[in-house]
């Protein structure tokens, strides 16, 4: 069993993934931060506490960064994910669960020094929380057992940006932060658009779910509902991208996808910025900013049916 901060901003997706992950045996969740996106903190946390109410695990909730890391605080995604960023489904006023008394990158710290080569980090928001507890504890790089994150795109398959012909929004919500944690000494995959756009959950998988997948199937496809409606108006896709749980799908099975190898960087302003660029390994150019940067994976290739199969599965035919 590997043992996974989920670092997040619920978030339609992130709720998705976030029920994939608790359903999964071969993932024990330790710990949860939230970080600024979808909405503001305070919205993205409140709905953490509630997804840790409704889903029922037991991981303890930390408050991360409500800023970037040059203290910006951009925009949100409310046309994408709703007013509230879950898809506008009714939250109860009173939440049970409360948050840790930590600030997210500090939580992060200490889970990793308290299980060393043990946890992997499954990153589906903006690395803000991630570039901090670098900044705060560097050492920390060698003691995480890896680290997933959903962002980027490299162009494969055509698949470029999301939030502009280049930049995929999470990259561009805080560049100088997802720079900083590609750059870093400790193992990096990346889950960019390149392969979630290639996974979409139908409309029919939904209804499944909605069907046969008990409380959390059903849940998945009530959270859906206006997320769909996205998809549909911008995408003409009958369904959604699969997203952040395609970080998920990794961590259990990196057999699911394809990966090549190099050292990624990030464009920080101007008009490219949040654009993601890996240098191929042996790639014959002249001494460039991408040489003294460790190598790290990028997935470039994913078995759709797979994966698909491993989602459904994980709710289809529960009580």
């Amino acid at each position: 069993m590997r043992k996974v901060i989920f670092d997040t901003d619920p978030g339609v997706d992130d709720a998705m993934a976030l029920a994939f992950l608790t359903r999964r045996p071969e993932l024990e969740l330790v710990g949860v931060t939230t970080v600024l996106g979808n909405a503001d903190i305070e919205t993205v946390t409140r709905n953490a506490l509630f997804l840790k109410d409704r889903l029922g695990f037991a991981a303890p909730v930390a408050q991360g960064s409500g800023v970037t890391v040059l203290g910006k605080h951009g925009t949100h995604a409310k046309h994408v994910h709703g007013q509230n960023a879950l898809g506008d489904i009714p939250i109860p006023d009173l939440i049970t669960s409360r948050p840790d008394g930590r600030r997210g990158h500090r939580m992060m710290i200490d889970l990793i020094r308290a299980n060393p080569g043990t946890v992997t980090i499954i990153a589906v928001g903006r690395m803000t929380n991630l570039a901090r507890a670098l900044d705060k504890d560097p050492e920390i790089a060698r003691l995480v057992q890896g680290v997933v994150v959903m962002g980027g795109a490299f162009g494969t398959n055509g698949h470029t940006g999301n939030v502009s012909p280049v930049a995929e929004a999470n990259i561009a919500g805080d560049p100088e932060a997802a720079d900083a944690v590609f750059t870093a000494h400790w193992p990096v995959t990346i889950i960019g658009l390149d392969v979630t756009q290639e996974v979409v959950l139908d409309v029919p998988l939904l209804e499944r779910l909605r069907d046969t997948g008990g409380e959390s199937g059903r849940f998945l496809y009530d959270v859906s509902r206006s997320y769909l409606a996205f998809h549909q108006k911008t995408r003409k896709l009958d369904g959604i991208f699969a997203h952040d749980s395609l970080a998920v799908a990794y961590a259990v099975d990196p057999s699911l996808f394809t990966t090549r190898q190099g050292p990624v960087r990030v464009i920080c302003g101007g008009l490219a910025s949040g654009q993601t660029i890996q240098k191929m390994q042996r790639a014959p150019y002249p001494s460039t900013a991408w040489d003294p940067h460790p190598s790290q994976s990028v997935c470039v290739g994913v078995d759709v049916p797979r994966v698909l199969d491993l989602f459904a599965s994980s709710f289809i035919g529960s009580p």
